[in-house]
C-alpha cells in the first residue's frame, strides 16, 4: 500500500464502494425516479421514504465525520459563499424533468447498464456528452456567462448551519439542531409507516446507500489523505463523472483515474454481478424512433442540467444534502419538481397539459 499513489488507493476504493452502490441499487430497485413516479400516479411513499432515508443516514454520517475532524466538509463544493440559485434550481428543474423522459437518473442509467438495458448505454454516452461539455465545452459558456453570473455572494458559507450564525447562533450548536431536525424528521417520515417498517428493500436500500455517502467522504477525505498529493474531498455523484468518464476512456493513457470514474465502474460492475445471479440480465433496445428521441433529449437534460445544478438526486439530493446546503437543498427539491413535471408530460403529452395536471385539486 505503501508504494501506491493516494489516487490509486481512492480509485481501488471507490470501485469497490461502487460495486456495492450498484448491487443494492439493483437488487433494492433503488430509484429516486421511480419513488416519485409511484407517488404521482399511486400516491404510493414506500421507495420515496428509501430516499429519505438515504438521506437522514448520510446526513448523519457525515456531520459526525465533520464534528469528529475526520474530513472538513467546507473542502466539498457544496459549501461555497457563493449561492448558485439560479442554477440550482434551473438546472434541477432541468434534471428532474430529463430523467422523467430517459427512464431514470445519472445512477440507475448506470445500475440498467448493468443489467443489459441498451437504451442506457445511449444515455449514458449522450448525458456524459452534454455533461462534459457544460463543464468545459461549448454549452459551458451559457453556464459561465449567465448561470454563474447571478450567483449571490453570501458573507458565510451556504451551508444552513453558517447561516444561521448571521442571527447570533453558535455555529456548532446551529449544526447540531440542524442535523437534528432534518435527519429526525426524516427518520419520524420513514419509521412512522408500517408498511415501510416491514419492507426489507426499502430499508436495506436507505440504509446501505445512505450510508455509502460518508463512506464516500472517508475515502477521499481519509483514506486517500496525502500532504503532498491532497486530492477533492467528494462523495456520490454521477452526471459529472459520466463525462469524466468517457473523457478517461477516450484518453487513457494520458489521464488519470478519480473516484467519481472509479464508481461508475463499479456501479455498473456491481449491477451486472446481481443481474447474473439472479437471471435478471437481459437486453433490451428502443421500441421506436418516438422512444430513442425521447431518452435523447432527456439525457441531454441531464447532461446540462445536473452540471448547472452541481449534481443530480444522489449528487445533490443525498451527498449534497448531507452537508446541510442550502444550494444542494434548493437543487432537490426543483428535481423532485422537474421529474413530476415530466411524469404528467408523458401523461398528458404537452407542457401546458402536464401543468394543469399537477395544479389541478384531487
Amino acid at each position: 500500500m505503501e508504494d501506491l499513489s493516494p489516487a490509486i488507493i481512492v480509485a481501488t476504493a471507490a470501485f469497490i464502494a461502487g460495486i456495492v452502490f450498484g448491487a443494492v441499487t439493483n437488487r433494492t430497485n433503488f430509484c429516486t425516479m421511480g419513488s416519485i413516479s409511484d407517488i404521482v400516479f399511486m400516491g404510493n411513499l414506500g421507495r420515496f421514504r428509501a430516499w429519505m432515508l438515504a438521506i437522514a443516514v448520510a446526513v448523519l454520517g457525515t456531520q459526525f465525520l465533520h464534528a469528529g475532524e475526520f474530513i472538513d466538509i467546507y473542502q466539498a463544493p457544496f459549501l461555497s459563499p457563493s449561492l448558485g440559485w439560479l442554477g440550482s434550481i434551473l438546472g434541477g428543474l432541468l434534471f428532474g424533468f430529463g430523467m422523467a423522459m430517459a427512464g431514470g437518473c445519472g445512477n440507475k442509467t448506470l445500475v440498467r447498464i448493468g443489467g443489459g438495458n441498451l437504451k442506457s448505454v445511449v444515455v449514458f454516452l449522450v448525458l456524459g456528452l452534454v455533461g462534459y461539455m457544460t463543464m468545459r465545452g461549448l454549452t459551458g459558456l451559457f453556464r459561465v456567462e449567465v448561470i454563474e453570473a447571478t450567483n449571490a455572494a453570501l458573507p458565510v458559507s451556504q451551508g444552513i448551519p453558517d447561516l444561521l450564525t448571521l442571527a447570533g447562533l453558535d455555529l456548532a450548536t446551529a449544526r447540531w439542531i440542524v442535523t437534528g431536525v432534518v435527519a429526525g424528521g426524516l427518520l419520524i417520515f420513514c419509521f412512522k409507516d408500517a408498511e415501510f417498517r416491514t419492507s426489507p428493500n426499502n430499508l436495506a436500500a436507505g440504509l446501505i446507500l445512505g450510508a455509502m455517502i460518508p463512506v464516500g467522504w472517508w475515502i477521499t477525505g481519509v483514506l486517500g489523505y496525502d500532504d503532498f498529493e491532497p486530492l477533492p474531498l467528494t462523495s456520490f455523484t454521477f452526471v459529472r463523472p459520466s463525462g469524466d468518464s468517457l473523457q478517461y476512456l477516450m484518453t487513457f493513457t494520458g489521464a488519470t483515474i478519480n473516484f467519481g470514474i472509479a464508481v461508475v465502474g463499479g456501479v455498473i460492475l456491481g449491477s451486472f454481478l446481481v443481474a447474473v445471479s439472479t437471471k435478471t440480465f437481459a437486453l433490451e433496445s428502443f421500441t421506436d424512433a418516438d422512444d430513442m428521441t425521447r431518452h435523447l433529449v432527456g439525457a441531454a437534460l441531464m447532461g446540462f442540467g445536473g452540471v448547472v445544478a452541481m449534481g443530480c438526486t444522489i449528487g445533490q439530493g443525498i451527498t449534497g444534502i448531507s452537508t446541510l446546503s442550502l444550494g444542494s437543498l434548493l437543487a432537490l427539491i426543483s428535481i423532485v419538481l422537474g421529474c413530476a413535471c415530466g411524469m404528467k408530460y408523458l401523461e398528458e403529452g404537452s407542457l401546458c397539459g402536464a401543468l394543469k395536471a399537477l395544479l389541478a385539486k384531487e
